[in-house]
């Protein structure tokens, strides 16, 4: 993120009442950086908003914009907190395929989990049985453990089980992501406080929410389609026939992304979303290895490599595609030592080789 007038610029378009995350998409590709848009006349802001949102856009902030303004600033400079636009590199590329992408992302905690591949949801209902919480919880566990990184909604029930089985797998798991219904220095419900100070030392918190919201209904409609669209695909555990889960399902489905189901007893009322997910073409479930299977990921990906002139190149490379001159410069070595040590980190698993002779770095969980 820039100064504090970039951030200013990105929070003003982004918060501004009337223009959302469709309004903010259009206004950049109309006038680029979010600076110009507040530099923008209200007849140019016509031609892409409504009058009512244009005018908001350009009058003095409302109170609660401006008490934002002044605390985003000091949020941001305390260790690993983040704010993440739209134009960031660290974006993660998932989202920018949705129909709405948040324009921003409020995160805590390590911000390179967003570029990881590898990442699934895991959903269900606040009350699980008994058996649909331990699933719920081995199942994130393997699936850390096999380097996937889990992502659900901090809630009761089967959320948690998610986050505390994908954190019991270890410094050597891959972790979790849990993406909020509030905003990231908020926690809902208040009985996780501790489960999210945890997430956000060894994995990440992310909102699109302003700091300082609370939790509304509103709001996590709006945080499903964030937790399916940053994944490859979606695993609901246990959930009833009217749950949010089916709603973040049927969100991951229109997003393109795969949908798991675990089978349950035909007693189990909150077995009954699971079984209407199962006969409308969602995957059943019965081991990790058929999610792995189907998501072409049985394969767990390489471990960073110990030699540390390799992890000096792959932090050259950065997270974007490079070319091969511009990484030799970045590198200031020849190009025969240069070749010999991305075939080595081809062999790897941790770099691939892209059309028109680029180089991406592959994620290492």
């Amino acid at each position: 993120m820039g100064g504090d007038a970039d951030v200013h610029a990105w929070l003003r378009l982004s918060y501004t009442p009337g223009i959302g995350a469709i309004g903010v998409q259009r206004l950049l590709r109309a006038f680029g950086e979010p600076a110009r848009v507040l530099d923008a006349g209200i007849e140019a802001l016509r031609g892409v908003l409504p009058r009512p949102a244009a005018e908001a856009l350009l009058a003095p902030p409302a109170a609660a914009l401006r008490e934002l303004l002044a605390r985003a600033p000091d949020w941001l400079a305390e260790p690993a907190q983040h704010l993440i636009t739209l134009a960031d590199p660290r974006y993660p590329p998932a989202l920018l395929h949705i129909h709405d992408p948040p324009p921003l992302l409020w995160a805590r905690g390590d911000a390179s989990l967003l570029a990881r591949q590898r990442l699934l949801a895991v959903v269900g209902t606040r009350h699980p049985s008994a058996q649909g919480a331990r699933d719920a919880h081995d199942f994130a566990q393997a699936l850390a453990a096999a380097g996937v990184t889990v992502v659900s909604g901090l809630a009761l029930g089967v959320d948690a089980q998610a986050h505390r089985g994908a954190l019991r797998a270890g410094p050597a798991g891959a972790s979790t992501l849990a993406v909020l219904g509030t905003g990231c220095d908020r926690v809902y419900p208040a009985t996780h406080r501790e489960l999210a100070s945890r997430i956000a030392r060894e994995g990440l918190l992310v909102s699109e929410f302003a700091l300082g919201q609370p939790a509304l209904a509103a709001h996590f409609p709006r945080r499903n389609r964030i937790i399916s669209g940053l994944c490859r695909g979606v695993l609901v555990t246990e959930a009833a026939l009217r749950s949010g889960s089916l709603i973040t399902a049927r969100l991951a489905a229109e997003q393109g992304r795969e949908v798991f189901a675990l089978p349950g007893s035909i007693h189990n009322p909150v077995a009954r979303g699971c079984h209407r997910l199962l006969r409308d073409g969602a995957c059943l479930v019965e081991h990790v290895d058929d999610i792995l299977d189907e998501l072409g990921w049985s394969v767990r990906p390489a471990p960073a490599p110990d030699d540390p002139v390799a992890r000096e190149l792959l932090d050259a490379m950065g997270l974007e595609p490079i070319a091969f001159d511009r990484l030799l410069q970045c590198s200031n070595k020849d190009a025969a030592w240069l070749q010999q040590q991305l075939l080595e980190l081809e062999l790897q698993g941790l770099v691939a080789r892209l059309p028109g002779g680029r180089l991406r770095r592959l994620p290492r969980a």
